[in-house]
């Protein structure tokens, strides 16, 4: 992981009240998610095979449907990843999901799109890359054009939700605000579930994808 984005997973760290003196319950969760490539990491719904690991970047050519999850779920955490997709590219990542229904809703989807795609002009904000997807829209446009790796960090403590992505804070939330949301999005209700990456039909890619257990909230 590059240094920038270690900087940032710190700066979480610190603001959830996580500093070097409280201890941080890592269990025996692996901090990078990716060491052991495809191990650790199943197919949910789709064919099997729809992703590949090769040369530290994991990613799906679009085909085969269905989403990857981790294998064990998590509660609260940090979690930083760089993600790269192409022109009119179209995925998300996510978090404390079930295996049934849709993950999306079931769970929370942090969107990652191509955001400056002709084909997307017209979405609504809550649907731009960094979107807690159909419920919270970024403050800001901080994605960069298609073909370029970004890098996104995403912390979950109870209820409280932060998304930086490209080192700008985009959401601070908390999900405890939508309750006229709850029962389209049920997820928003849910304190642990499985993370997963969303192959939604087109190229995307993943890499340093890395984990940091947070104490849980009370």
């Amino acid at each position: 992981m590059c240094e920038k984005i270690l900087s940032v997973v710190f700066s979480v760290l610190v603001i959830f009240g996580v500093g070097s003196c409280t201890p941080v319950r890592m269990g025996s969760a692996p901090g990078d998610l990716l060491a052991t490539g495809l191990v650790g990491w199943q197919q949910i719904g789709g064919a099997e095979g729809s992703w590949q690991f090769e040369k530290g970047v994991l990613y799906t050519t679009g085909e085969g449907g269905g989403w990857l999850s981790t294998v064990r779920p998590y509660s609260d955490f940090v979690l930083s990843l760089e993600f790269r997709v192409p022109a009119a590219g179209n995925s998300g990542v996510f978090l404390r999901a079930p295996h049934e229904g849709d993950p999306a809703y079931r769970g929370m989807e942090v969107q990652i799109l191509d955001d400056y795609h002709e084909q997307y002009s017209d979405l609504r904000p809550d649907q731009y890359t960094a979107s807690i997807y159909g419920v919270q829209a970024p403050s800001d446009r901080a994605s960069r054009p298609a073909g370029q790796w970004q890098e996104m960090v995403i912390a979950c403590s109870g209820s409280r939700v932060k998304v930086i992505l490209n080192g700008e804070r985009v959401i601070d939330t908390n999900t405890d605000f939508y309750p006229y949301k709850f029962e389209t999005h049920p997820g928003l209700t849910r304190r642990s579930g499985y993370i997963g990456l969303q192959n939604h039909g087109s190229r995307v890619e993943f890499r340093n994808i890395e984990i940091e257990l947070l104490p849980e909230a009370g």
